[in-house]
């Protein structure tokens, strides 16, 4: 089995990557999206969304890292992955899937959906802007209203030359709601497809890796969500290992942070912890405590100084 540690934008950025792959043994990490509209982005814009570049396009423990763009326009899209795969990402990933308004409101992400054509065009432009030894993927959920139209929407992906697919079993308008994800139709689309499938979605423990794969076919897994929730959900899937201890996520919370306050992070540090938090809670039930504590808080220090607080009353009682 391989695991693929997917984006989610201002969520898992080269910090949580950092963090999260010298735990786990994922294969590959894909970025936050770049967004691109009507103009080639210079090297300081990837840089920003993967400083991986500037060691060999891998995470500091090793991990292979892709860069994502986002876009609609072919010709441009084209030279920005061109550009991407100079500076040294492992290959590239196409974002036909986020379901987010404001992205779909400007005929991005799962928008094209409503458009294979549109799709087929943005990937045969990069399949052949980019060396053919380089892997060109896409992210793609099964529809925009429905799934009904993920035939097409595959078809598309795969006559544009691309070499992988990662599918999101849910349309866009299911958005992540429980109980709408399709591991059955990603199944469908692997046993006819000619390209390699990467299921994702609802993947939150080992069961459920499991029986995603049971279901799919697939022999890979991509995981988002759930990592915050379970930090060591990587290994969890592969090893069957335990999930990680409360006390040593307080203890991986409190590197994160010093991770997050160097530089002009720090300022986005409150919230980015508070997140985190709240992924936790759907695994560690002492993560609601926690929230609750540094909810009022808004400046860095304070933060920190409750999780310290919260790790030395766990260790005390440990010893």
């Amino acid at each position: 089995m391989r695991v693929v540690l997917g984006p989610m934008e201002g969520v898992l950025d080269h910090l949580m990557r950092h963090l999260l792959c010298e735990i786990n043994q994922y294969d590959m990490c894909v970025t936050e999206f770049v967004r691109v509209v009507d103009l080639v982005l210079p090297k300081r814009v990837y840089l920003k969304y993967c400083p991986e570049l500037e060691n060999g396009g891998r995470t500091p423990s090793g991990t292979p890292v892709r860069v994502q763009l986002l876009g609609q326009a072919p010709e441009i899209m084209a030279e920005n992955a061109a550009n991407a795969i100079e500076y040294g990402s492992y290959g590239i990933d196409l974002n036909f899937g986020c379901p987010s308004k404001l992205v779909n409101g400007s005929n991005g992400g799962a928008a094209l959906l409503k458009q294979p054509e549109l799709i087929y065009q943005v990937v045969k432009a990069v399949r052949e802007s980019v060396p053919q030894d380089q892997v060109v993927s896409a992210k793609v959920r099964l529809g925009f209203d429905d799934c009904s139209s993920y035939p097409e929407i595959v078809d598309a992906v795969v006559q544009g030359g691309a070499n992988e697919l990662v599918v999101h079993g849910r349309s866009k308008a299911d958005g992540y709601r429980a109980g709408t994800i399709r591991w059955d139709l990603i199944g469908d689309i692997a046993r006819n497809t000619p390209i390699h499938i990467t299921a994702n979605g609802d993947v939150w423990n080992w069961a459920d890796g499991q029986k995603c794969l049971e279901v799919t076919g697939c022999d890979t897994l991509m995981v988002c969500r759930g990592a915050l929730n379970m930090p060591n959900l990587g290994r969890h899937l592969k090893e069957n290992a335990e999930p990680m201890h409360w006390l040593d996520v307080l203890r991986l919370m409190l590197r994160y942070s010093e991770f997050e306050m160097k530089g002009d992070k720090g300022l986005y540090y409150p919230n980015r912890i508070k997140q985190w938090l709240t992924y936790l809670r759907h695994e560690y039930p002492q993560a609601q405590d926690v929230f609750t504590k540094v909810r009022v808080h808004k400046v860095a220090g304070d933060i920190v100084t409750v999780l310290q607080r919260e790790l030395d009353i766990l260790e005390t009682v440990a010893v």
